[in-house]
């Protein structure tokens, strides 16, 4: 009786280790499903995690000229092109959370593919940064932008326009001294 037991109770584990053939596993039922909090407002999710990479990644790149000169604003140590690095991962991963249920906006394809230009884009500007590529990264810095100035030009300025008419007034901020603009 005390084997019949045994053997039973081995049976009965062993058919609990057997995976499932059809329909979901066992473990995935009882696991919990993904669930994205997408509260965040756009104009907050744009001016706390896409904007702030963005900039991480242009101030960079390219030259600044003042009045002691032209200076070369690429970075001098490793700890500088990390940060390039770490601005162009980061809108790697924006452009996939652009694209979540919840935050894509209509028409959907256009938002994702603007999404995921962001992401390829990004992915190759890493890649300069990552080789400490100066030209690279001032082209694919500005490859980035112009997915943005695009995607911006659909989704946020024609809507405005939409809405509410064309600015009125003029839009430029007055020129010091008076002078012309």
């Amino acid at each position: 009786m005390k084997r019949i037991f045994v053997l039973t109770a081995c049976a009965a584990a062993l058919a609990a280790c057997t995976p499932q053939k059809s329909g979901a596993p066992k473990a995935a039922a009882g696991a919990a499903a993904a669930k994205f909090n997408t509260d965040l407002p756009m104009t907050e999710f744009m001016g706390h995690v896409v904007d702030p990479a963005a900039f991480m990644y242009w101030k960079g790149s390219g030259t600044e000229v003042d009045e002691k000169g032209e200076h070369d604003l690429s970075p001098t140590t490793d700890e500088g092109w990390d940060v390039l690095v770490n601005g162009a991962s980061i809108l790697m991963e924006a452009g996939n959370m652009l694209q979540l249920p919840g935050r894509v906006r209509a028409p959907e394809a256009d938002w994702n593919r603007y999404a995921q230009q962001l992401t390829e884009r990004a992915a190759i500007a890493r890649a300069a940064a990552e080789k400490h590529d100066k030209k690279g990264v001032f082209d694919e810095g500005g490859r980035v932008y112009e997915v943005c100035v695009a995607c911006h030009e659909q989704f946020v300025i024609q809507p405005d326009i939409q809405a509410n008419g064309p600015a009125k007034g003029d839009p430029l901020p007055a020129v010091p001294g008076g002078k012309a603009k």
